[in-house]
């Protein structure tokens, strides 16, 4: 027991995935105890490769990685090359991992390092669900020994891959209603409070004034803006990922409401759209808190300060 609360994280890095890794690593209050990666922004062998490195980057290759899901549960894999490019990082130079993923699945190296913990574990998944729900399906057991579920994807109001639906939910919805159905504590960390950590000229300016870590920080989101602005009109592209991990680190900078959230699998209109009922007119039991609100000033203090560290 080290005060420390102790995470995994679920990741397909993605520029704000290596950031959030980054930051976990970096916070004094956060116990990152594994890994997990699974195909999302790029295939399965790209997130596990891009994972690797940045935890080789920054000093960390002592953090257990491992391979989970290639694809989604029923569909085909649906890829975000034309906003990450085609490593998934592309942008900064950064050197090859200096050692390899575990040998154990990523379900293996959930149960594992769940049951080892002596507290209760928080499960941090920033891509699609699928490793989540496949381990919940394999191992129901040890749910009671996850505290709670922050993930990052959804959204109250639009999508970022459709009109409807966040591309995290959108690549794997049937993984998505499996763990909003699970019943343990979720908390959505949604496109509502995710656009608001937007990292626009002053933030990267702050980010290239760190060092090495917050230099390559600082060219993720240039390499990020270039391709925001192509698709989305502005060069602040947010850091979804970290509002996550900053959450757990400081709960008081999301500010939340507890809804029932339903995830659409049925319509090609909708597919992937988080259904929150916010004003809880369906008389549903609610099974996730989900954000409405960031301090963004504080997320970014938290940034900088983890990276700093780093």
């Amino acid at each position: 027991m080290n005060g420390k609360t102790p995470i995994i994280l679920d990741v397909d890095p993605g520029h704000d995935d290596a950031t959030a890794i980054m930051l976990a690593c970096g916070s004094e209050k956060l116990d990152l105890l594994a890994v997990t990666t699974v195909a999302g922004n790029v295939p399965l062998e790209k997130t596990t490769r891009n994972t690797l490195k940045i935890l080789s980057l920054i000093g960390r290759p002592d953090i257990p990685v491992s391979a989970g899901a290639s694809a989604p549960l029923e569909r085909p894999l649906h890829t975000a090359e034309n906003v990450h490019g085609e490593s998934g990082l592309d942008g900064p130079y950064i050197p090859e991992a200096t050692f390899a993923a575990d040998e154990r699945s990523a379900t293996e190296l959930l149960a594992d390092t769940i049951e080892s913990s002596p507290e209760p574990v928080v499960l941090v998944p920033v891509g699609p669900l699928t490793n989540i729900a496949l381990f919940l399906r394999e191992r129901p057991d040890l749910k009671e020994d996850i505290s709670r579920i922050v993930l990052m994807g959804g959204s109250v109001g639009l999508g970022n891959t459709t009109p409807a639906a966040e591309f995290n939910i959108y690549v794997d919805p049937e993984a998505a209603r499996e763990v909003f159905a699970s019943n343990l504590p979720i908390t959505m960390c949604g496109l509502d409070v995710t656009h608001k950590a937007g990292a626009g000229p002053e933030e990267r300016k702050r980010l290239r004034s760190l060092g090495e870590v917050g230099g390559i920080v600082a060219e993720f989101v240039e390499f990020f803006a270039l391709t925001y602005e192509k698709i989305y009109g502005f060069d602040a592209p947010p850091l979804h990922d970290p509002v996550a991990v900053a959450s757990i680190i400081e709960p008081g900078i999301l500010q939340t409401r507890p809804m029932h959230v339903a995830v659409e699998c049925g319509s090609d209109l909708t597919r992937g759209e988080t259904v929150c009922d916010l004003h809880g007119v369906m008389k549903k039991k609610p099974n996730a808190e989900v954000g409405v609100g960031l301090d963004r000033e504080r997320f970014f203090e938290l940034l900088y300060d983890s990276l700093e560290r780093l």
